[in-house]
């Protein structure tokens, strides 16, 4: 999944950055409020991160445009201010966690899993797919309750696919799950990923499809295992 990462401290957006990719997440980092706006005008997150102390437009100022364009993308706010008046600002301007710098990257990683969960999976910490089952409070997949062995970029392949329900994702939107805007990549490396991951599906019953114009699709080729 696709995230934005808010924040003008360039050393913090870096290293939050490289931590949220080793968990499975493609990350964008900017670092102004107009930055901020241009981006979420023109890309599609699946959870922003927002610092307040932005130039060029302060974080409440960033949050108040996005859900005025009726923009329902889950909010935390990342920030050094910790007065009750600025969560009170924050949460009611349509924030959804507000978390205080310095912040523990476990715990920020379990708050962005479970915003995650409330918007994408109806609450549920698995997702089944046939025989295979995407934790994602561990962030992880089995397979008959083996783990599955993905790179970063594997998972987050067959994340995208598995939280689709084996309705079709395009390729250009599995390219943005997977890849930043950051990242040297153009929209065939998708194909290498996926062929990858379909050596991985391998023996599961559950394999990817290319469906000509629409995209790719998880399949089942075998009965879903009894319970």
């Amino acid at each position: 999944m696709r995230l934005l990462l808010i924040e003008d401290n360039l050393e913090l957006a870096r290293w939050l950055a490289l931590l949220l990719r080793k968990s499975h997440y493609a990350v964008d980092c900017v670092h102004t409020g107009e930055d901020a706006d241009e981006a979420l005008r023109t890309q599609d997150y699946a959870l922003v991160l927002l610092d307040l102390g932005l130039p060029n437009g302060d974080g409440f100022t960033v949050l108040k445009n996005l859900r005025s364009h009726n923009r329902k993308v889950p909010v935390i706010i990342l920030t050094a201010n910790d007065a009750i008046s600025s969560r009170v600002r924050g949460l009611d301007l349509g924030a959804d966690d507000y978390l205080v710098k310095p912040v523990d990257i476990t715990e920020l990683e379990a708050r962005i899993r479970a915003r995650l969960r409330h918007t994408l999976t109806n609450h549920a910490n698995t997702v089944d797919y046939g025989r295979i089952s995407l934790d994602l409070g561990a962030s992880q997949f089995t397979a008959d309750g083996e783990v599955l062995l993905l790179t970063p970029r594997e998972h987050a392949v067959l994340q995208a696919l598995i939280l689709k329900g084996g309705k079709p994702i395009q390729k250009a939107h599995l390219f943005d799950a997977v890849f930043g805007l950051d990242d040297e990549a153009n929209p065939s490396a998708v194909e290498i990923y996926v062929h990858r991951v379909r050596k991985k599906l391998e023996g599961t019953g559950v394999g990817i499809v290319t469906l000509r114009g629409l995209g790719y699709v998880l399949t089942q080729s075998e009965p879903t295992r009894a319970p």
